[in-house]
């Protein structure tokens, strides 16, 4: 629901701002003050393209924005959140129009697309007018209001489900008959397999690959640093280390009674030979492991040389290599099964498709009954709204496609005659704005309010009617009021006194340049304002009586 809406230098407005609550708002003013321009500016904030000749003259840009609350739009409110620019319960919808033409958009104070500006508006406003601005012109409107009409949310989700089974398998058959014949493939994918599965492709094997290598490629060095460690350890041509550690101890073991730390130093020592007598076993037992075998070094070189190739084939690192092998046997089970899959495909697919034509065919049951209804009670609707011998018929048509719709197997169109006698045409091309208003009014009233979206707004729908008529067209917009928040530009008396709440505006010159206001109007504000519209310049007593008793019988 609209809740706040603010205008800066917008046309002939300088600054503005309105309250909306639920229930039916009326704006009233005289001719050329500029009713229409809360409508246009909804519109801007709607995505209508931008155009500079609505800044004010003197103003380098035209500032409009608008609150919602999203209590009663849980549509809304889940596109948000997906576009991830929700914010608690409410919206703000901002725009800035520049007198260069340019425009920027803004959804709670995040910068935006114009498509994204659009696609939330949608949720929140319809602007029932001119026919770039109206709603109900658009056949995927005019079919989801006849599916809320008809209350087949069930049906419509089964039709939905059927068609992603169906278009899901039938996807899966393109992608193997787009495949051909897979025997080449195999043959290939067979040789690169078994090039890989013959190689021992686990990480730690070939960790263990390149270790050996490098040992092998430097075991003469090896062997020669063991030989010279194990020599001056072990004392082969001198005093061995562990004797002069033992020498060491001995002498200062004669002087320990002098110094109680030198047993601290023993302790040392003989934990250091300790250790040194297990590094000449451990190196002893390494000399004994080399073996500078150029057969070997050659073996290791070989296998060494074949996974690098292998990588470098394939486009990964060696120890990728293993999931390579697992991503080719994979596809070669996929590929030597794809002929007996299409087999099961094609059995699949037609269970599908009758499952999907079963449950479409529910469907548009709801809606052949639907629109005959909604037909009746809108064309009902049309004559009391003063377009007599008007019909309004809803047409279903097949939708002949080779997949599943996941909106059933039709498609509807709005038809309207305004006249008696005329034939049936489609909704959109209807010519006089005033008609496509009131049959608006008329499908939106016999459809109970059913449209998701929360705020309708009716600018100049009672044009070109007066009288009786007039007050029914009153009547049916505050009945619309009781569904849904609605907002209405209005020139007759008889449908403002129905309003819940009245704004007028009001045109005057300020330093030499026009500038309209809005006001909105208490009680006796909104009498005065009913009484000009009755009596024109000048008001009169009569004009006054008759604006209190069209209040008093507001319904």
């Amino acid at each position: 629901m609209l809740r706040h809406l603010a205008l800066k230098d917008f046309a002939v407005v300088r600054s503005a701002e309105l309250e909306f609550g639920p229930g039916m708002t009326v704006i009233s003013g005289e001719t050329g003050a500029g009713k229409s321009l809360l409508v246009d500016a909804l519109g801007f904030l709607s995505g209508l393209r931008a155009d500079s000749g609505v800044v004010r003259h003197g103003a380098e840009r035209a500032e409009l924005s608008a609150e919602f609350s999203l209590n009663d739009v849980p549509s809304a409110f889940a596109w948000l959140r997906e576009n991830e620019l929700d914010d608690d319960e409410v919206c703000q919808l901002r725009r800035v129009i520049r007198a260069d033409g340019g425009s920027r958009s803004w959804i709670n104070g995040r910068s935006v697309t114009l498509s994204q500006l659009t696609e939330l508006a949608a949720l929140l406003v319809e602007i029932h007018g001119q026919h770039e601005q109206q709603a109900l012109l658009s056949r995927p409107s005019q079919l989801a209001l006849l599916d809320a009409y008809a209350r087949n949310d069930s049906e419509r989700a089964a039709v939905r489900s059927a068609a992603a089974a169906w278009n899901t398998l039938l996807g899966e058959r393109d992608n193997l008959s787009r495949q051909g014949d897979v025997s080449d493939r195999i043959n290939y994918l067979e040789h690169q397999f078994n090039e890989l599965e013959r190689e021992d492709l686990a990480a730690p094997a070939i960790e263990a690959l390149s270790a050996n290598h490098r040992r092998q490629a430097n075991a003469s060095g090896l062997i020669d640093a063991c030989n010279a460690a194990f020599a001056r350890l072990a004392g082969e041509e001198s005093p061995s280390v562990s004797q002069q550690l033992q020498q060491t101890r001995s002498e200062l073991a004669r002087m320990a009674e002098h110094e109680p730390r030198l047993h601290e130093v023993d302790a040392l020592l003989e934990n250091a030979n300790i250790q040194l007598d297990e590094a000449l076993v451990l190196l002893d037992r390494v000399r004994e492991d080399l073996d500078a075998d150029p057969a070997q070094f050659m073996e290791l070189e070989r296998k060494l040389t074949r996974i690098h190739d292998l990588a470098r084939k394939h486009r990964v690192t060696p120890a990728q290599l293993g999931e390579q092998r697992d991503s080719i046997a994979s596809e070669l089970d996929g590929l030597r099964g794809a002929g007996e899959r299409l087999l099961s495909l094609n059995a699949e697919i037609e269970a599908a498709a009758s499952a999907w034509r079963s449950a479409a065919g529910k469907l548009t049951k709801t809606r052949q009954s639907a629109a005959a209804k909604l037909s009746r009670t809108t064309t009902g609707l049309i004559a009391e709204l003063g377009m007599g011998g008007g019909h309004f018929q809803i047409a279903i048509e097949p939708n002949e496609s080779e997949r599943a719709d996941p909106l059933g197997s039709e498609r509807v169109e709005f038809l309207v005659a305004a006249n008696a006698g005329q034939p049936p045409r489609a909704l959109r091309k209807v010519a006089s704005g005033g008609e496509l208003s009131r049959i608006s009014l008329a499908i939106e009233v016999a459809a109970l309010g059913l449209d998701a979206v929360p705020t309708m707004v009716f600018d100049e729908v009672d044009s070109g009617i007066g009288g009786a008529v007039a007050e029914i067209v009153g009547q049916k917009l505050r009945a619309l009021g009781d569904k849904r928040q609605v907002l209405c530009v209005t020139h007759l008396p008889q449908v403002a006194a129905q309003g819940h709440a009245h704004y007028r505006v009001s045109k005057a010159p300020v330093d030499g340049m026009t500038q309209s206001s809005v006001e909105s109007l208490g009680a006796k504000q909104r009498e005065e304002e009913l009484a000009r519209m009755l009596g024109g310049v000048e008001v009169s007593k009569e004009a006054r009586a008759a604006a209190k008793r069209l209040l008093s019988n507001a319904v």
